[in-house]
């Protein structure tokens, strides 16, 4: 009897130990591997150490919080991870909720940067945990990663995290095997949608064993079932987390399909304005076993893939899909490397370009340039350099028809092409300027753009998105049929990028161009009599300041007002604080000094714990009516400031003006103003012609 007892449990230990290593098993399998910056907060903060604000720890663990009642006025709480040192790209999840009014933003940290880069945010508030799926690029410099959070002032306000994991490989990639799926999520259908199959759950099909684990062991994969469709289409979608970064290779996945004819099952690539485009159709309607499918995608701007499954009955079928991979490689040798649409940017400095005109006779595109004045604009690249000019006095003719002509480029890619014109002089500003779209047989496929008001003499930025199924160029063309109806009419910086206009590139840290506010930058209220203002349009004073801003030639820039201070008021206007970089850097904007009463522009350095500031960069009286180019190279590896000070002259006409600021690595190496102090004397008006 103790023998049978001994051997019963003998089986029983041998089958517990047996399902214990089963389990084992399948949590080593379900776990990814945890790069370093990971935590789960469950015995502490992994490194992970609070820069400012009070982030703190639940007093069970398990996450931390900051409330909106520990902050005081204007303070952020910043959470720093440790120094990561991972050069392959890999993907953070974050788990994470907002509790009322407030935001989560996550910024990477380059090791001796001066600035920060934001790479994702959130503001929607919810009642459950949300995640976040966000690439980080591969990169050879050590960083860090900070969550910045921002309750905002009131009770009941409140940002957690849960957990960070940190995992090889990028964002889109999954193998269905832990539960939060990879940030994938399901477009709720009340009849057909995407479920979890596999160990859980059984399809109604009875699908075969999931394809990750090629064992008789069952893992995880998504399918989605007819068998409650009761409409015509219907429709249930599957769709990736939006990469933070644009995506160009190899996307992998393997699919079983089981459908009746007329059924649709497609893959989509979806960018942020909601653009969807079908990149893959299966050719079957039947697979025995799981399939391989590898899709080139090449996407200027980060995008969403859908898996899409239309159902006409409740006899449709079911598809099922796993283990998407992503490769930077492109998985067909003969796909085209992504185009590089650059070649047809132009700013016209150093001649034409790429572009031409139609024929050597008849040529009425001009490439001039001007000189520092104080009645005529120059060109929008540095305010001293060259622009295309098209007028009647270079003409043969009393009137005239002037075509320029772009590079041709492939076609079925979205371009947005963007340039700047300037209209002078025209009495009818119909067909002044206008942009088509050619092919390569110089037959006009589309009329894009056209100018429709006369406009006052000022630098304006188009921007035009187009796409074509050939090869296709732009064509700039002005005509002229009255001589006494004609004046001057002028373009530059002409620029060519992939994808939509509508979808901006994420601004870099140091850029600002006062469209959407101060950027940071601080008005110092002790050292200075007056502020620097925020307007757009010409500023109220007659012959002083400039018409329009310099980034689009109607929108915002930041000025002094002469007539709000006295002579020799100064205005400071100081960047939040750098951190410091044992690189050099580069320091770019444009300023406006026109009048003839114009006072003094300079750009100093502030240390923290010195009074004293050191001149970068000085300009003395009026410099020009144009908008022109500064470029200062410095070199500081300590906390800093930098400042733009601005001094009233002698009379009304002081009003100076500065724009599209921008910091990057140095030394400055494009050419242009880089003369640290100016030849002019003080408040000298100097005209050329």
């Amino acid at each position: 009897m103790w023998g049978a007892v001994d051997t019963m449990r003998s089986v029983c230990i041998y089958l517990y130990i047996l399902l214990v290593l089963q389990l084992l098993c399948r949590l080593t399998t379900a776990q990814p591997q945890l790069l370093p910056g990971s935590c789960n907060f469950e015995l502490g903060t992994c490194g992970y150490t609070s820069e400012s604000g009070s982030w703190s720890m639940n007093e069970e663990g398990h996450l931390v919080t900051v409330d909106s009642a520990v902050l005081s006025d204007q303070e952020q709480a910043v959470l720093v991870s440790p120094v990561l040192d991972q050069q392959e790209w890999s993907c953070l999840r974050l788990v994470y909720q907002i509790t009322g009014q407030g935001s989560l933003h996550l910024h990477l940290r380059p090791d001796s940067d001066n600035f920060d880069y934001s790479l994702w945010s959130a503001n929607t508030p919810s009642d459950s945990w949300l995640i976040a799926s966000v690439d980080l690029p591969n990169t050879t410099n050590p960083h860090q990663i900070l969550l910045e959070g921002r309750p905002k002032r009131g009770s009941g306000n409140s940002v957690a995290i849960f957990e960070i994991h940190i995992v090889p490989g990028y964002c889109l990639e999954c193998n269905f095997e832990e539960h939060h799926l990879c940030g994938y999520s399901n477009s709720w259908n009340p009849n057909v949608n995407w479920y979890v199959g596999g160990v859980a759950k059984e399809p109604a099909s009875n699908l075969l064993k999931e394809h990750t684990n090629n064992n008789n062991q069952r893992g995880h994969f998504m399918y989605v079932d007819s068998v409650y469709a009761k409409h015509f289409q219907e429709v249930a979608k599957l769709t990736s987390p939006m990469t933070t970064a644009p995506m160009a290779g190899c996307l992998t996945f393997y699919y079983q399909r089981d459908q009746e004819r007329g059924n649709m099952f497609s893959l989509f690539s979806r960018d942020q304005l909601g653009h969807y485009e079908e990149i893959w159709r299966p050719e079957v309607y039947f697979t025995l076993n799981w399939t391989m499918v590898s899709v080139d995608i090449k996407a200027p701007h980060p995008l969403q893939v859908v898996f899409e499954v239309a159902f006409n009955s409740a006899r449709g079928g079911y598809v099922a899909i796993d283990d998407i991979s992503f490769s930077p490689e492109f998985c067909h040798t003969d796909t085209e490397p992504a185009f590089d649409p650059s070649i047809a940017n132009c700013d016209f400095e150093n001649g034409l370009c790429l572009y031409h005109q139609d024929r050597v006779e008849s040529k009425v595109w001009n490439r001039v340039s001007v000189k520092p004045n104080a009645y005529r604009i120059g060109d929008h690249t540095t305010g001293t350099g060259c622009f295309l000019l098209a007028n009647t006095p270079f003409a043969s003719r009393p009137g005239y028809m002037g075509r320029l002509h772009g590079p041709l480029l492939p076609g079925n890619h979205r371009y947005c092409l963007r340039f700047y014109y300037m209209l002078h002089g025209f009495r009818k500003a119909d067909n002044s300027l206008v942009l088509y779209i050619y092919d390569e047989n110089n037959v006009a496929l589309e009329k894009v753009w056209s100018l429709t008001d006369s406009s006052r003499a000022v630098w304006t930025q188009v921007e035009v998105t187009y796409m074509k199924p050939m090869m296709s160029k732009v064509v700039f063309a002005s005509i002229c049929t009255n001589f006494w109806e004609c004046g001057l009419v002028a373009i530059d910086d002409i620029t060519v990028s992939m994808g939509d206009c509508q979808i901006k590139a994420g601004s870099h840290p140091g850029q600002c161009n006062f469209e959407s506010g101060i950027c940071g930058y601080i008005q110092d209220k002790n050292g200075d009599k007056a502020d620097w203002l925020r307007v757009r349009g010409h500023t109220p004073t007659s012959y002083t300041g400039p018409r329009g801003d310099h980034t689009t030639g109607v929108g915002y820039f930041m000025y002094i007002e002469a007539s709000l201070m006295q002579p020799g008021h100064k205005a400071r206007l100081l960047t939040s604080d750098l951190r410091g970089s044992s690189q050099p850097q580069c320091l770019i904007f444009y300023y406006h000094m026109h009048g003839s009463g114009t006072g003094i522009l300079s750009v100093l350095l502030h240390k923290g714990s010195i009074d004293q500031n050191k001149l970068l960069w000085r300009r003395r009286g009026e410099q020009n009516i144009s908008w022109m180019k500064a470029m200062v190279d410095y070199h500081c590896d300590v906390r800093h400031q930098i400042v733009f000070e601005a001094i009233r002259g002698p009379t009304l006409r002081s009003d100076i003006a500065i724009d599209d600021i921008q910091f990057k690595r140095g030394p400055c190496e494009e050419p242009g103003d880089g003369i640290p102090y100016s030849g002019f004397s003080e408040y000298f008006n100097e005209i050329e012609n």
